[in-house]
């Protein structure tokens, strides 16, 4: 059996092609009684509208902007050659994308950054930036002028934004505690290091990894977050004077990037095939350790799914259509040696 058309709805409600087409697409100049009689028809004879034909039939091109941080971040870097590849692909058909770099800890930069979007030019805009007041407010003023928001990586769940792109944070940092309390088999301290504790993602590691080691390992002690701010000097610093001044240190969660600071801190105090060292996101650093026994054992995402994601997400949004969840939702991903892709 055939699929019902447009031509159907027009012989069966008794109206022109033109009119149903108004009607369909929302343009004025319809009566009431007319537009109620359409969608009727609509609704009876099981009409499915293919909004992919529709757009090619008139053209159409989605205009998304991604706005991404700067900086030193190899994770940040793996992401935009993935949506780099994703752009040359038969997914971004009709796309137009445009990639805007951030300062990371600099609210007054990112606001300034998203200010300078012409929100009426865009159809939707991607965000992997930390939530505060002043991002809140510029996403408001972007979702005002009809811009879907889709916030990646980082949730911005008290911003307004219309979807999120990424794995639970909380349930990652839950499950970098079983596999380090698992690991270390005994007594001992565990340093916790990261970019900034004023980051989502950071808090909700944190928090999710304190939970599961205060109820599973209580004989097992994490001492307080350590924060580099980006500064690869800092990190290194400040882990290898917690290392020099901790002999019962005997593990390192590292809940952001960073890794290379941190891993060269460790082979210079001669202490590093002593810890258990848990990661987060696949980069060549973390690859590299992981093959040299440096790092026991890395938490990620599939980078690829999380950028096709968030161009299918920004699509259906401008599109008014429905979002799969099945089909989007992130899964938390364990590497060890043996199973690198």
């Amino acid at each position: 059996m055939n699929k019902p058309t447009v031509h159907d709805i027009a012989k069966e409600a008794g109206v022109s092609l033109a009119t149903v087409d108004r009607v369909l697409n929302a343009r004025p100049g319809v009566h009431v009684k007319t537009i109620a009689k359409v969608q009727a028809t609509v609704k009876r004879i099981g009409y499915v509208r293919d909004t992919y034909a529709a757009n090619l039939a008139r053209r159409r091109q989605y205009r998304f902007a991604f706005v991404l941080p700067d900086g030193p971040s190899q994770f940040a870097k793996t992401l935009k050659a993935e949506l780099k590849e994703a752009y040359s692909s038969p997914i971004a058909d009709r796309m137009l994308l445009n990639v805007v770099g951030v300062p990371q800890h600099d609210p007054h930069g990112i606001v300034h950054s998203l200010q300078s979007l012409e929100a009426g030019q865009l159809d939707g805009v991607a965000l992997m930036v930390p939530e505060t007041p002043q991002v809140r407010d510029a996403v408001v003023r972007l979702k005002s002028e009809g811009t879907a928001i889709v916030a990646l990586v980082s949730d911005l769940p008290n911003s307004g934004r219309q979807h999120f792109i990424g794995i639970s944070s909380l349930a990652a940092g839950r499950t970098a505690a079983q596999l380090m309390g698992r690991f270390m088999k005994e007594k001992g301290e565990i340093l916790v290091a990261t970019n900034s504790m004023r980051s989502r993602d950071s808090l909700e590691r944190r928090l999710g990894f304190d939970e599961v080691m205060l109820a599973d390992f209580p004989n097992i002690k994490v001492l307080p977050s350590v924060e580099s701010y980006d500064d690869p000097g800092r990190m290194e610093k400040v882990v290898g004077e917690v290392v020099a001044s901790r002999p019962r240190l005997a593990g390192i969660y590292s809940m952001g990037s960073g890794n290379t600071a941190m891993l060269n801190a460790l082979r210079q105090s001669g202490r590093l095939g002593e810890m258990v060292v848990i990661a987060h996101e696949l980069t060549p650093t973390t690859r590299s350790a992981l093959l040299g026994d440096e790092i026991s054992a890395v938490i990620t995402q599939n980078v690829g799914h999380l950028v096709r994601s968030a161009l299918r997400v920004l699509r259906n949004l401008s599109d008014n259509l429905p979002i799969f969840e099945a089909q989007e939702r992130m899964r938390i991903e364990i590497l060890l040696k043996d199973n690198l892709p």
